[in-house]
Parts: structure tokens; C-alpha cells; sequence
């Protein structure tokens, strides 16, 4: 990418696009370009060519999704699967129709089967079943990651999907009920003085990655490749949510009682990630997560007007 380059990042105002942003800007780059749902409707064809055919576009990073916990997932999955769809199907084609250099599509570790062989290969996409309370939005990623091959096949376009592991950091979604663990999880410990009840069992084991490190593979991806490859970004830090939920209780200093309601799910058992690709070009993820726990729970603490004006909407 040349410094000049326009960029479109959509979806800047979330979790994964507000940190490609700041790591852009960290980096010097001039031209990137932005647009709040008001301004572009993603999901409105027309709108996202007009966009496409009004500015010209060099460099795409798709950050723009409709994401949640286990409970969102489960209870909005035609939400997901509809929206994540028609999102990535508008910027893809596009994209291409208007001579983007290179498209950057965001997954999640969430599409790969339930029961893969960890630490999960990209080789393992589509052997098997995936997570019953996950699966609509698995299936719209899924869907992304074969329509950019197909472009790429048929039309010669360029880009990478990258497959993250369970992310967090600044500007994520704390909804104590549809946001994903590690945000709601702050949100609770930080506001509810005597009893956190959390689901499950507490045994799944989850690998988390700090989002500005995702936003670091994401530049350092779009250099190294080009034919719609699938690359994983992990952490290799494979924790249990109940070490998780220990951490952030002595991050917050919650003095208050941990109770395990065992009627939720637990999701898959584990999932790490074989990263090996990525890591073999030169990136290394650079924050640990007790180290990515306190900058989340900082930005949290300095931004708590924003995050209540956002829970209200």
C-alpha cells in the first residue's frame, strides 16, 4: 500500500475497524475514508455503488459485520445471517466491479467445525458441524470467504481472508446479554457489586486476541497476500473462561460472588488456532492477554458515558 492510497474501512466505528483505523493513521497513511450506516447503508446495493463509483477506491478492509455472544447469536440468528450477508456481497462485488487493488474480509474462528483438531488448521474449514449457536453467522463468513475466492478465480481479484480468534479491546459491544464474553463480562464485574452469574460451566477454553493486534496482521496480511488465501491471526494464549473470569475479577477488583448457571451452553470445547502461516511470513501477536485485559477495562472505565449512551440504543 502507498501511503496515498485511498482506503476504505467499513465498519470504523466498531471493535475490529475504529483499531484498523488508528493503526492506519498511526502509520501515516493519508487517504482513508470512512462511513457511518446514516451516510452508507452496506446492505443497499445501489448506495454501495454509488459509493464505489464516486471515490476511487484502492484498498478495502471489511470490518463492517454484525457480531454478538452466544446469546445474540442464538436469539437473532436470521438477523445474522441476512445482514453479514448482504453486507460482504455488496462490498465484495463491488470491490471487484470497480478495480479495488486488494480486499481485506474479516471472519471469525467461529466457522470452523465444533470438533476440529486443535489447534484448528485453515485446512479444516468444511469438515465437519459447526456450533449449533453460532452457525448463521459461521455460514455468512463462510459465504465471504468462497465469493472472494470465486472472484478471485474467475476475475482475478485480489485480497485475504483473515480468521481471527476471539477478539477484544476498545469500542467493543458491552451488553451484559449479547456482547461477547470478555465485554460483558467488564460490564457486569464493573457494575454489579454482590452477584455475577455466568454461563455455562466455566470449562470451554477460548484463545483471545487484543484487536490492535488483528489490525497489525491486517496490514501486515495485505502486503504478503493476494489470491483470497485463508489465514489465521491467533494468540496462543489458550485460556478456560473460568481463568478468564479470575483475571478480569482481579483486573476490576470485584469483591462480589461468581455463580455458574449451568442451564446455558457452553459453546464449543475449544477452539485455538494453528497460526503458523502467518507467523512463518514475520507477525507475532505483541500484547499478553492480562496486558490486552487492562487496556480494555481502562478504555472501559474512560469511556463509560459512551458506552451507557450505547447500551440505550
Amino acid at each position: 500500500m502507498d501511503k496515498k492510497d485511498n482506503i476504505f474501512v467499513a465498519g470504523h466505528n466498531g471493535l475490529v475497524g475504529s483499531s484498523i483505523v488508528r493503526k492506519l493513521k498511526l502509520l501515516g497513511f493519508e487517504n482513508i475514508l470512512t462511513r457511518s450506516r446514516k451516510e452508507l447503508d452496506l446492505m443497499n446495493s445501489n448506495q454501495v455503488e454509488h459509493f464505489f463509483k464516486n471515490n476511487k477506491i484502492d484498498y478495502v478492509f471489511d470490518a463492517a459485520a454484525r457480531v454478538g455472544g452466544i446469546h445474540a447469536n442464538d436469539n437473532y440468528s436470521a438477523e445474522f445471517i441476512y445482514e453479514n450477508t448482504l453486507v460482504q456481497t455488496n462490498l465484495i462485488h463491488y470491490s471487484n466491479l470497480y478495480k479495488v487493488k486488494k480486499f481485506i474480509f474479516l471472519g471469525s474462528v467461529c466457522i470452523y467445525p465444533k470438533y476440529a483438531d486443535t489447534p484448528v488448521k485453515e485446512e479444516a474449514l468444511l469438515t465437519g458441524e459447526l456450533e449449533p449457536t453460532n452457525e448463521a453467522y459461521a455460514i455468512a463468513k463462510i459465504h465471504g470467504i468462497h465469493m472472494l475466492k470465486a472472484y478471485n478465480k474467475q476475475y482475478g481479484m485480489k485480497g485475504v481472508s483473515l480468521m481471527p480468534a476471539n477478539l477484544y479491546g476498545p469500542n467493543d459491544n458491552y451488553h451484559p446479554d449479547n456482547g461477547h464474553v470478555i465485554p460483558s463480562l467488564i460490564h457486569k464485574l464493573h457494575n454489579q457489586d454482590d452477584k455475577v452469574i455466568c454461563w455455562g460451566d466455566g470449562s470451554p477454553r477460548r484463545e483471545f486476541l487484543y484487536v490492535d493486534d488483528l489490525a497489525d496482521a491486517c496490514i501486515f496480511a495485505s502486503k504478503h497476500f493476494a489470491s483470497a488465501e485463508l489465514i489465521n491471526v491467533g494468540s496462543g494464549q489458550d485460556v478456560s473462561i473460568k481463568e478468564l473470569v479470575s483475571l478480569l475479577v482481579d483486573i476490576i477488583d470485584f469483591k462480589g460472588k461468581i455463580t455458574w448457571d449451568h442451564t446455558k451452553p457452553n459453546g464449543t470445547p475449544k477452539r485455538p488456532l494453528d497460526y503458523t502461516r502467518i507467523e512463518s511470513l514475520g507477525w507475532k501477536p505483541k500484547y499478553t492477554l492480562k496486558e490486552g485485559l487492562k487496556k480494555s477495562y481502562e478504555w472501559y472505565k474512560n469511556n463509560i458515558d459512551l458506552v451507557k449512551l450505547r447500551l440505550k440504543n
